[in-house]
């Protein structure tokens, strides 16, 4: 075997919420290692991503501080003045930046841009090793360190593991945190479009009998849409012709937006939500989707990574010197300050997600009617606000 690397927190997967990290240790005279398989992909300038992110007030000032949110180009941003979600019956709630006393509800953010922007930071950055490309084999985890073992034949020697490797979690698994996955039986269908009319940086959100339908703003007539919904009618979008797409997105969100084009063509994913048994173990933290992943109709699973990264950041550089990184007491902390809010937006979007789903005897009356009173109690609608904005 070559010689150990040592290193003081080693985290495992590159993806925006272990960059975060990463860079957010920068400057600390702890040493960072990265493991990760592969750096993100460069993109042709034309090409618009149909992942994309709406990243929250608070995580766009965690983004700033860390010296990431400025190399994104505004250009290729979108920022969100209102938020419309309809129900099935007619109710609706509208939410604005101008209400609230902000500069914008979110920002729209392409995820490859975003990957780009942490990793052109990352490579700069003295206390960070970047170990790429490496997969991980195995993880030997100890009271006094813990031990990365490497596909190249390479291991890692450090005091704390930090599991930021996705909702199949190899950290977690070797860990043996237990994870519990439950299935939504749904597909979210994404695609970016050309749209008639102009958005004025609203977001749009209809919970409809086939699933929920979003429609994010992006740069000048453009939206990007999130459609949840069963796996049946996730294949049906799929194969359309872009004329029949287009329509049948158009004709779900009311004609909103008038008619639509094409730009990027849709892709799906699987939905489910996961719950882990702990976050921290043994030498171990979980962050992002590693640790917890909630339904995408909120938008809210990188805002939930990223806070996990600020918290951890926040939590390890506290730490005096001569201190153990590793110690379970430390993590322990990290731990407990991110419970309320992984908690509650557990809840909320796993709720509204069963609320509105189609076939419920009785709840429709009691959901749109819930909808309409929530827009008409400006103190609850700004609570709701304040609490999604971070």
């Amino acid at each position: 075997m070559q010689s150990e690397m040592l290193t003081d927190v080693l985290i495992v997967g590159a993806g925006l919420v272990g960059a975060s990290l990463a860079v957010a240790m920068g400057g600390a005279s702890l040493r960072v290692a990265l493991v990760e398989a592969k750096p993100p992909v460069a993109a042709a300038p034309a090409d618009w991503d149909s992942r994309i992110y709406a990243i929250s007030p608070a995580n766009r000032a965690f983004l700033d501080t860390i010296g990431v949110w400025g190399r994104l180009d505004p250009a290729r941003m979108a920022s969100v003045q209102q938020m419309t979600v309809f129900g099935d019956r007619r109710s609706r709630i509208e939410f604005s930046a101008y209400e609230a006393g902000v500069e914008s509800l979110a920002w729209i953010v392409e995820s490859g841009a975003l990957a780009r922007a942490l990793w052109s930071v990352m490579e700069r950055q003295p206390n960070l090793t970047l170990v790429c490309p490496a997969i991980p084999e195995r993880l030997e985890l100890s009271e006094s360190a813990a031990r990365l073992s490497l596909d190249s034949g390479r291991s890692v020697d450090a005091r704390l593991v930090v599991g930021a490797d996705g909702a199949q979690s190899f950290v977690r698994d070797q860990a043996s945190i237990r994870a519990d996955r439950k299935p939504y039986g749904q597909l979210g269908v994404v695609a970016n479009f050309y749209c008639e009319r102009p958005h004025r940086g609203t977001a749009f959100q209809w919970f409809r009998q086939d699933g929920v339908l979003a429609w994010l703003p992006l740069p000048e007539n453009r939206i990007s849409m999130v459609w949840s919904t069963s796996e049946a009618h996730a294949q049906e979008l799929l194969v359309m012709p872009p004329d029949a797409l287009c329509q049948c997105v158009a004709d779900a969100g009311a004609n909103t937006l008038g008619q639509l084009k094409l730009i990027t063509a849709p892709a799906a994913f699987p939905l489910a939500r996961m719950t882990v048994s702990s976050m921290v173990a043994q030498r171990v933290a979980l962050i992002g989707d590693a640790a917890h992943v909630v339904h995408p109709l909120a938008g809210q699973g990188v805002n939930l990574g990223f806070g996990d990264a600020a918290e951890l950041a926040k939590v390890l550089l506290s730490v005096r010197p001569g201190r153990d990184v590793g110690d379970r007491l430390l993590l322990r902390r990290f731990e407990r300050a991110r419970a309320e809010d992984i908690l509650a937006m557990r809840w909320a979007t796993h709720g509204l997600e069963r609320l509105f789903l189609a076939g419920k005897p009785g709840l429709g009356a009691v959901r749109n009617l819930g909808l309409n009173f929530v827009d008409r109690m400006q103190v609850l609608k700004m609570l709701l606000v304040k609490h999604a904005l971070g």
